[in-house]
């Protein structure tokens, strides 16, 4: 298990010695000491970065796809190890965990196939004067920083992209789950990737680490995924040298169950949307609107699905939800229910934190839930499912874009007419129709308003780690 930093490719200390913990979110006991990086590592990887980068982007576009191709490949290869590290760092449910790694490596695949189609376009100006070329180089230096939800799909939706564009990377990885990232980046030199290319900085001072790297004049890119909050702060970070960024933020999606809909597909969409991944995601359903002519249903089966998981070690084949991610989740999770509750909401089941050791929180249906509750405003990252009725469908749209996220929304109804022009409305990114997940390489993944700018996969990923460049020229 590697716990230095990857810089050039070469594991090295700390510039300082300094070393932080990371911890086992199952037991609550220690896992790991890895080194926690400076301002001057920051500089070194970024110089390593740049380094390799130019030789790097003039590679065929083929000699790039193959190598992130055998990069696939050897993460595949490596499932096994890689889900038991993100069980122990995370605390996801193993199936869960070998789920992300399947899907970590497919960015790879994808982007390989991506790499040998970034294409230009030639064409006469209108005036007739001059031809007009406009091909597309890569950006430089990508500067990363990553969450600890997805500790190795997160990396890769970025690394790859940005590899097959030709551009080197530093990655900042969580300090919740450093591990995953340093192991990836192991396996990714092992494939193939040359030294300096892409290099883990792993820190408890984040902030020291990031504004060094975005000072650094190589820099010309920041790739972010995680809260909006963070989002902002580091946006004003990048407005100073104007550099490029893609910022995948926070959710606050809203599942929709019309009184048409299959309530048992719904309630089987609504376990995918709510708990894949210990109910610790982005595109997570955070607010359940459901037609007051099924709403009862809808409850009453949803608690009984939600009532069959079990939660605990990550490692037990029969546990569906892991722990949260530290002692300050579950007391934000706590905290929002609790007020629900206050507010007039009832349990239907669960409603409280789970003695440990670790840091649990019991699966929760709530039901009555005020329409202004901060349950109903606030991304909730947790294993909570609160229910507002509704009957007016204007008003219920109105309500499901009243918020400043739009990463993920979810319909569910027989109609597909009436679920089409639903989705077209919704203000979100994303939409699920009878559909509990969205995620997938082969589409453009981001959110609308204050959740996030620029896209992940898809042949827009790959663009995002590309300028646009037009040359104009006769002959």
């Amino acid at each position: 298990m590697r716990t230095q930093l990857y810089i050039n490719g070469e594991w090295r200390d700390s510039e300082n010695g300094a070393e932080f913990t990371v911890w086992n979110p199952t037991s609550g006991s220690e896992l790991a000491s890895v080194a926690s990086g400076t301002s001057g590592d920051a500089t070194a990887a970024v110089d390593a970065a740049a380094s390799a980068q130019i030789g790097w982007a003039a590679e065929p576009p083929r000699v790039r796809s193959e190598i992130l191709r055998h990069c696939w490949k050897n993460l595949l290869d490596h499932t096994d190890e890689l889900a038991d590290l993100i069980v122990s760092e995370h605390g996801k449910p193993r199936v869960d965990a070998a789920g992300e790694v399947a899907y970590a490596a497919e960015f790879f695949r994808w982007n390989a196939e991506e790499t040998v189609r970034i294409h230009g376009t030639i064409g006469v100006s209108p005036s007739g004067g001059n031809k007009m070329i406009v091909h597309h180089p890569p950006v430089g230096v990508v500067v990363m920083v990553t969450p600890w939800n997805f500790p190795a799909a997160m990396i890769t939706r970025k690394v790859a992209p940005a590899l097959g564009a030709g551009n080197g990377v530093v990655i900042k990885p969580p300090k919740y789950a450093p591990l995953t990232a340093l192991r990836v980046a192991e396996l990714l030199s092992e494939a193939g990737v040359p030294d300096g290319l892409v290099n883990v900085v792993p820190s408890q001072n984040a902030s020291t680490v990031f504004d060094a790297a975005i000072a650094h004049k190589a820099t010309r890119m920041v790739s972010f995924t995680g809260s909006t909050e963070v989002g902002k702060i580091l946006l004003r970070g990048c407005a100073d040298r104007v550099l490029k960024v893609a910022m995948e933020l926070g959710g606050n999606a809203p599942f929709v169950v019309f009184g048409d809909a299959d309530v048992d597909a719904a309630v089987e969409g609504a376990m995918i949307a709510k708990m894949r991944h210990s109910a610790e995601t982005c595109t997570a359903a955070n607010r359940f609107l459901v037609e007051s002519s099924v709403v009862d249903a809808f409850t009453g089966k949803l608690a009984e699905a939600m009532s069959a998981v079990k939660v605990g070690n990550g490692f037990d084949p029969e546990v569906t939800c892991g722990p949260m991610i530290d002692e300050s989740a579950v007391e934000s999770i706590d905290q929002l229910v609790s007020a629900a509750v206050d507010g007039g909401a009832e349990v239907v089941i669960g409603g409280s934190p789970i003695e440990g050791p670790g840091y649990f929180y019991e699966p929760t249906v709530l039901t009555g839930v005020n329409a202004n509750a901060d349950i109903v405003h606030h991304e909730i990252f947790g294993p909570v499912a609160p229910i507002i009725p509704f009957d007016d469908l204007d008003a219920m749209i109105e309500q499901a874009n009243d918020t400043e996220m739009g990463l993920t929304g979810y319909v569910y109804t027989s109609d597909l007419a009436k679920g089409l022009a639903v989705s077209e409305r919704i203000q979100a990114g994303m939409i699920g129709l009878n559909r509990g997940a969205v995620s997938d390489p082969a589409a453009p993944f981001g959110g609308m308003k204050q959740s996030g700018l620029g896209r992940e996969g898809a042949q827009e990923g790959i663009l995002e780690f590309c300028e646009t460049q037009y040359i104009a020229t006769d002959w």
